[in-house]
């Protein structure tokens, strides 16, 4: 089941990686889905993200004194590069690891999905993802809490139907669109939120 995991994080990677080496400058200077973040930090975040190790996620929440948001920016200041060049090569010389913070694995998964659609829409840049990646990625942002980055509180009461796999989550007013389009709004994508339609979009709306 892990070697599952990895494979589809591994291809990830390396199709990111390929995409990245067709920006110029100003590309990578674009800001991206994440507020207050360029192309180049949230890639600068995902070399970081691989880096994790277990005592090593540990040891940077207890400097970040258990601030996420503080111990990711410490992160992207870490990882950044002097150039785009240089945070390019430090994605591709991480992009192989098998690391991770002690949650569960497909996090990695999540990772890798939504911050790749954080630096493709903003660009204009389209990829087909791994429909499995995409899957299991919405099935665990759907049962984890806020609190740990999930978002089973904000889809408590829906129903979220993907239009492209055979897959429905949850029961109550339904919520229809691509698994893609799905994990990013419940994500905190409201860029996504137009790509959904059904009864319980509004309610999602509303909870973003």
């Amino acid at each position: 089941m892990n070697d599952d995991v990895w494979s589809l994080v591994h291809a990830e990677r390396a199709a990111l990686i390929e995409d990245l080496t067709h920006l110029d400058d100003k590309q990578w200077e674009h800001p991206s889905l994440c507020e207050g973040w360029t192309v180049q930090d949230v890639v600068a975040h995902l070399v970081d993200t691989a880096r994790t190790t277990r005592l090593g996620f540990v040891g940077a929440m207890v400097r970040a004194r258990f601030d996420f948001d503080r111990q990711n920016a410490r992160g992207v200041r870490r990882e950044r590069g002097a150039s785009p060049q240089e945070t390019w090569e430090r994605l591709r010389q991480v992009a192989s690891r098998r690391s991770a913070p002690p949650a569960p694995l497909d996090t990695r998964l999540v990772e890798e999905v939504v911050h790749g659609e954080d630096i493709r829409r903003p660009l204009g840049l389209s990829h087909a993802y791994l429909p499995e990646a995409v899957i299991r990625s919405l099935r665990l942002q759907a049962r984890t809490s806020a609190s740990f980055g999930g978002a089973k509180e904000k889809v408590d009461g829906l129903q979220l139907t993907a239009t492209d796999a055979d897959l429905s989550i949850g029961e109550g007013p339904h919520v229809r669109g691509s698994a893609l389009a799905l994990l990013l709004a419940v994500s905190g994508r409201r860029e996504a939120l137009d790509e959904l339609d059904g009864p319980g979009a509004a309610m999602l709306r509303a909870a973003a």
